[in-house]
């Protein structure tokens, strides 16, 4: 018996997507071509490839359920999103999609029993991972991510959602100890 499954998994998601996708509309549309640095992605693309991170996993162990990463041609899979990346998107399509993605990502995650994510895959340096750190991994990226679009929010002048919410909560507590 674990103590986080699929359904912690799914709920655990669907808070990190729900920050990103908070962050995604806060920013205005006008700042999605910001770019931290000549070799960084805009807001609009690192919010794209968000998006499309889901899709791997639900590729390899959902609908492939693979069980040897080694051989696999990454580049057929990460070329296509790369070049979707690339591609002019409107705020409004790419919340949107983070919506779409989340939903499905979630709702798989859901159903997902402790006999699949306890199945191993051999990564393609021969290591092995079970499903289940691998689906982690998946949310840990986004996390990644979404540090990232929170610094290019403070970069902007801004001050990001969950900054402000932790001030409240200090001010509240300050306030309470009068």
């Amino acid at each position: 018996m674990t103590y986080y499954g699929g359904k912690e998994m799914a709920a655990s998601f669907r808070t990190v997507r729900n920050n990103t996708i908070q962050i995604a509309e806060e920013i205005e549309e006008k700042d999605y071509g910001f770019q931290a640095s000549p070799t960084s992605r805009t807001v609009a693309q690192t919010l794209v490839h968000i998006d499309n991170t889901t899709s791997f996993p639900l590729m390899v162990h959902r609908d492939q359920k693979m069980s040897t990463m080694q051989g696999f041609n990454f580049m057929a899979v990460l070329g296509p999103m790369t070049a979707e990346e690339q591609k002019p998107h409107t705020k409004a399509e790419i919340v949107t999609k983070l919506k779409k993605s989340r939903d499905e990502f979630g709702d798989w995650l859901e159903t997902v029993p402790e006999s699949l994510l306890a199945e191993s895959v051999t990564q393609g340096d021969g290591t092995v991972k079970t499903r289940f750190q691998m689906i982690l991994g998946q949310k840990e990226h986004e996390m990644h991510h979404r540090g990232q679009l929170m610094l290019m929010e403070r970069m902007l002048g801004a001050v990001p959602h969950l900054t402000r919410q932790m001030m409240e909560r200090i001010a509240q507590m300050q306030a309470a100890s009068k």
